[in-house]
């Protein structure tokens, strides 16, 4: 395994979304992305986060960065990391100054069938309720 750490950024959206942008609502697709866009490379996928619209100087986003445990950031489009970070464009200028690279998979997104809005729906609406999201 590449030695290149890469902290995966997805957005977290309300379930009520489901139906107009299925992707943003996604969190785990979000997150596959990104686990596709590092292995492509032999980089280690070491944190995932779910978030919406954090500060760009979010403690959440930075700890590991202060540690030395971040080489890269990755989300999966510039769409979903405008959703995920509340400036987008003041996190990457943070990422430059901190010598931490940001990049984008930019994979196609995937067509949502009823199906899978069902499995996102059920993942999201019982999580406490012992289904575990697989």
């Amino acid at each position: 395994m590449n030695s290149v750490r890469v902290t995966a950024i997805a957005c977290l959206m309300p379930l009520a979304g489901l139906d107009d942008d299925p992707f943003l609502v996604d969190d785990h697709g979000q997150h596959a992305m990104c686990a596709q866009w590092a292995q492509a490379r032999d980089y280690e996928l070491t944190c995932r986060l779910s978030v919406h619209r954090l500060r760009a100087d979010h403690t959440t986003l930075w700890q590991d960065v202060a540690a030395g445990l971040v080489d890269v950031f990755i989300a999966p489009n510039r769409r979903t990391l405008e959703n995920a970070i509340a400036s987008a464009d003041e996190f990457s200028a943070r990422c430059a100054a901190a010598g931490v690279r940001l990049e984008t998979a930019d994979y196609d997104e995937p067509v949502y069938t009823t199906a899978m809005r069902s499995h996102v729906h059920r993942r999201l609406s019982m999580p406490t309720a012992g289904y575990h999201g697989c």
